[in-house]
């Protein structure tokens, strides 16, 4: 009888210092990130008879995120990011060129853009993260603003059958705007506080305000017309980050 008991005592003991020991949860961390931001929706290369084609090309995102945790695995995480999403090719142009000329029946249309979409992207959002030996997968929803630096300048000259001409211009926008999305990571610890991972962000928002110059009543009401850049982007990095 005296073995069953002693069994019996030797698991309850065990089980004891189990429920004794602390559990470990993610601990803080800060990230370099570098990686591609692909434009998508309105703000990717559509056709030109779309009023809110942004002709936004895949580019470099580099930034900063963190997750700083306040309660277990749950947390606050953010991203700082900036990106460039290319410019106008020259073929888009004639795209836009020769779409105008259609539409407008007109002598001739001449379509010059100048500049590249570039942007700093700041967002933060409540964070849970789960981990499973050195693996950690950070689930991220939320919301903050993208920052234009600079976009395209379009301008436009159409030459009409009178012979009279209107020039039209789409300016650099340099505003702040209203983003919201999440975000999703996939973290190895490969060292006692340091991981690598990759980390995916969607953003999007509804759009840039887009001033215009000149005489836009030569477009007749049916040629392209940008006055709200709709903006969204997948991002996709690679990261190493320091825990703290």
């Amino acid at each position: 009888d005296a073995l069953p008991i002693s069994i019996i005592t030797l698991i309850s003991f065990y089980a004891k210092a189990q429920d004794d020991e602390p559990k470990e949860y993610v601990k803080s961390y800060l990230a370099l990130t570098a990686g591609f931001s692909n434009p998508m929706s309105d703000f990717s290369p559509t056709p030109s008879a779309h009023y809110k084609s942004g002709f936004a090309k895949r580019g470099v995102v580099v930034g900063f995120e963190t997750g700083i945790y306040i309660y277990k695995n749950l947390g606050l995480g953010a991203t700082l990011s900036f990106q460039d999403q290319g410019e106008y090719t020259i073929p888009e142009v004639q795209v836009l060129a020769n779409g105008y000329n259609k539409i407008l029946k007109v002598n001739s249309t001449l379509v010059q853009a100048v500049g590249r979409y570039h942007s700093l992207n700041f967002l933060l959002g409540p964070q849970y993260s789960f981990q499973y030996k050195k693996f950690t997968l950070d689930l991220r929803a939320d919301a903050g603003v993208i920052k234009s630096t600079s976009t395209p300048v379009v301008t436009i000259f159409v030459s009409n059958t009178s012979n009279s001409s209107t020039t039209i211009t789409q300016l650099n926008v340099k505003s702040a705007v209203f983003a919201y999305g999440g975000a999703v990571a996939l973290r190895w610890e490969f060292s006692e506080g340091w991981d690598i991972g990759l980390h995916f962000n969607y953003v999007k928002s509804d759009g840039l305000k887009i001033a215009n110059t000149g005489d836009i009543s030569a477009l007749q009401g049916t040629g392209r017309l940008v006055t709200k850049q709709p903006v969204a982007e997948l991002q996709s990095s690679f990261a190493i980050a320091v825990h703290f």
